[in-house]
C-alpha cells in the first residue's frame, strides 16, 4: 500500500458503538469481509468499486453506499482518480429502536435495506453531517443522537424489508445455529466438524449451504468474526498481543495482516485513532 492511501477512524464520545472511517485510497484493496454494524457511506471523490450481494457495483461521487449487518463486500478505487470516501458504522443494537420508531412498529427493528447504492441528497447530507459531528468532536450527545436518527429515518423512508420474526425455512434455521456457535466460540480452536455438528448437517452439505447463505466459506466467516471481535476488544483498550492470542491469531504479525485487509490499518494504528 502506497503512502497515498490513508485511513482514519473516529469513535463517538457520546453515542456507544458509533464509529466513522475517513479513507483515501489509490492502490489498496479490501479483502471480502462483513461487519456486524450497519454501514452508511458516501463516496466523496473518485469512484468506489466493490462486489456485494452477487453484483459488482460502481459508486461515483455523491452516491450513498449502504451495507446491512453481515453483508459481505470488498472494495477498491476504480477509475483514474484516487478514491475519497467516508463510512459511518452503527451497531444494530444502537439503531434497532430507531428503525422501530421510524417505521412505527416493533418489527422495524429488523429492518434491512434492499438497496446497496442509493442516489438521495437528503440521506447523503444526513450521513455527512453525522460524520462531521463525530470526526470534529463537536456537538452534544443529543446532537449526535439526532443526527443518527435522521440517517436511520431517511433510510427507512427509502425502503427495505423487515426480516420475519421467526425463521420458517429449516436450512436457514440450521445455519443460524452454526452462526451462533461460531460467535460463541471465537476464542476457541473450533473445527469444521464442530461447526457442522452444531448445525446438525453433514460437513459437505453444510459447506455448500453456508457459502450460498453467507457469501463466504466457514473459515472466512470465522476469521472475519475474530477480526471484528478483536476490534471490539481494541475499543476497550485491551493490549494488542493479548487480543491477538485471545482470538486465535498465531502472533502479532498474523493479527496485523488480517486486520489490515479489512480495516486498512494495523490494530495499533486503529487503537491510536480511537483513543483521540
Amino acid at each position: 500500500m502506497s503512502n497515498a492511501s490513508r485511513f482514519e477512524f473516529f469513535k463517538s464520545h457520546h453515542v456507544p458503538t458509533l464509529t466513522v472511517l475517513k479513507a483515501a485510497i489509490e492502490d489498496f484493496s479490501y479483502a471480502p469481509h462483513a461487519h456486524e454494524e450497519y454501514a452508511f457511506g458516501v463516496t466523496l471523490a473518485g469512484r468506489q468499486d466493490f462486489f456485494s450481494g452477487g453484483q459488482f457495483h460502481r459508486s461515483p461521487p455523491g452516491n450513498v453506499i449502504l451495507f446491512n449487518p453481515e453483508e459481505v463486500h470488498d472494495g477498491h478505487s476504480g477509475g483514474e482518480r484516487a478514491l475519497d470516501y467516508l463510512m459511518v458504522y452503527a451497531h444494530p443494537e444502537q439503531v434497532k429502536p430507531l428503525f422501530a420508531d421510524a417505521l412505527g412498529h416493533t418489527r422495524g427493528a429488523d429492518f434491512r435495506s434492499h438497496q446497496t447504492l442509493i442516489q438521495d441528497a437528503p440521506l447523503r447530507q444526513a450521513i455527512v453531517e453525522l460524520a462531521r459531528l463525530v470526526t470534529s468532536q463537536v456537538g452534544s450527545c443529543i446532537d449526535q443522537e439526532n443526527a443518527l436518527y435522521r440517517v436511520v429515518e431517511r433510510t427507512a423512508q427509502l425502503g427495505g424489508h423487515v426480516q420475519p420474526s421467526q425463521v420458517t425455512h429449516r436450512p436457514d434455521a440450521l445455519l443460524g445455529l452454526a452462526r451462533e456457535y461460531i460467535h460463541a466460540h471465537l476464542e476457541a480452536d473450533m473445527s469444521l466438524d464442530d461447526i457442522s455438528q452444531a448445525a446438525h448437517l453433514s460437513k459437505y452439505h453444510f459447506l455448500r449451504l453456508f457459502r450460498q447463505h453467507f457469501g463466504m466459506t466457514p473459515h472466512q466467516y470465522v476469521m472475519n468474526g475474530r477480526v471484528n471481535a478483536a476490534r471490539a476488544a481494541l475499543d476497550q483498550d485491551a493490549p494488542l498481543t493479548e487480543v491477538a492470542l485471545r482470538f486465535g491469531f498465531a502472533d502479532l504479525c498474523h493479527f496485523n495482516r488480517r486486520f489490515k485487509r479489512i480495516y486498512g490499518m494495523t490494530p495499533h494504528q486503529y487503537q491510536r485513532d480511537i483513543a483521540r
